[in-house]
């Protein structure tokens, strides 16, 4: 298995730095311009390489699960509707209407979809007939939630993993372990791409990274909720920040009308490294929260009950949004 993660991790570099040379060839590049922080043109691929790098994960390792297969491979679609965004700047309805597709296929054809949001001894809810529905809102949710963390360097990825090694803490067989291992690997060595480690060619996750990698997370989640391995509220709290930030920041929008579908620079990302001036700091605190709101989320489900952790779920919500209106949002 050690040669097998060793090959895997030279394909990722090997495709990562073709990706990225190709790019600057091609000119598939991010300009600069006053609402970013780079300086310079940098390449916006790096979605697409780590699609086709989850790909080949499919021939290296063995996941027992047909699912899981069909995930990754229509994650790599997503990646695609990300490039075209990239390239060609699409509105927010054509946009989501290129996302709605191949999620539409998972969900309403392969019937991937939540059929429940838990048992809390008191009550369970079931979805059944809106079981179609909520999923496609919530897929749609979490893309662009993830979407909303892409605009320092380091800040999706970093976060993301903190998401993948939650759900690795969780998961208790050893193939999801696996499987979530070859999720973790190939971001590791993106990492070294997007901060030049070594003086690698910089390289940009992109739409084709944030979207890519939202359907993933949100169909992951899914995935093992329907298998009863992991409670809902559990797997909720595994993407809390994005979560939190999403609803906190959109309804900070039209409190202060201001177009939600505007880019700007009042993400939570852009507000701690306005206030740290710092990249490493800014990545630290968005872990950090990530890791503390389940870890309270994970102690109240354990030492209390699931109701607890659902309501707590809430509770920590409006604090969230108290202290994103008064410390963040200016």
């Amino acid at each position: 298995m050690i040669i097998f993660f060793g090959a895997y991790i030279a394909i990722s570099f090997l495709l990562l730095f073709i990706c990225a040379k190709t790019s600057y060839k091609f000119n598939l590049l991010d300009i600069p311009n006053q609402r970013k922080l780079h300086t310079n043109p940098t390449a916006y691929t790096g979605g697409i390489a780590l699609s086709l790098i989850y790909l080949i994960s499919l021939q290296l390792f063995n996941f027992n699960s047909e699912t899981l297969n069909l995930i990754i491979s229509v994650s790599f679609l997503i990646s695609i509707v990300g490039l075209i965004d990239d390239k060609f700047k699409l509105n927010t309805g054509g946009k989501l209407s290129l996302q709605i597709l191949p999620i539409f296929y998972l969900l309403f054809i392969e019937n991937i979809y939540l059929n429940s949001i838990g048992d809390y001894s008191y009550f369970k809810i079931d979805l059944e007939s809106f079981s179609g529905p909520f999923s496609l809102l919530c897929v749609l949710f979490l893309i662009n939630a993830f979407n909303y963390f892409d605009g320092t360097d380091g800040a999706l990825s970093f976060t993301t993993i903190s998401v993948i090694i939650i759900i690795y803490f969780l998961v208790p067989q050893t193939k999801d372990k696996l499987f979530l291992i070859s999720i973790l690997l190939p971001l590791l060595v993106f990492l070294c791409f997007n901060f030049s480690f070594f003086n690698l060619p910089k390289l940009f996750l992109g739409d084709s990274g944030s979207l890519m990698l939202g359907f993933l997370i949100s169909l992951i989640l899914i995935y093992y909720a329907n298998q009863k391995v992991v409670h809902p509220i559990l797997l909720a709290w595994s993407v809390s920040i994005f979560v939190y930030e999403f609803l906190s920041l959109n309804i900070l929008r039209v409190k202060n009308k201001i177009n939600i579908f505007n880019a700007g620079l009042d993400h939570l990302h852009h507000r701690l490294y306005k206030k740290t001036n710092s990249i490493f700091f800014t990545n630290f605190y968005l872990i950090f929260i990530n890791f503390f709101l389940f870890f309270i989320g994970y102690l109240t489900f354990v030492f209390v009950n699931p109701l607890t952790s659902l309501i707590m779920f809430v509770f920590l919500f409006v604090i969230f949004y108290q202290i994103r209106k008064f410390y963040f949002n200016n």
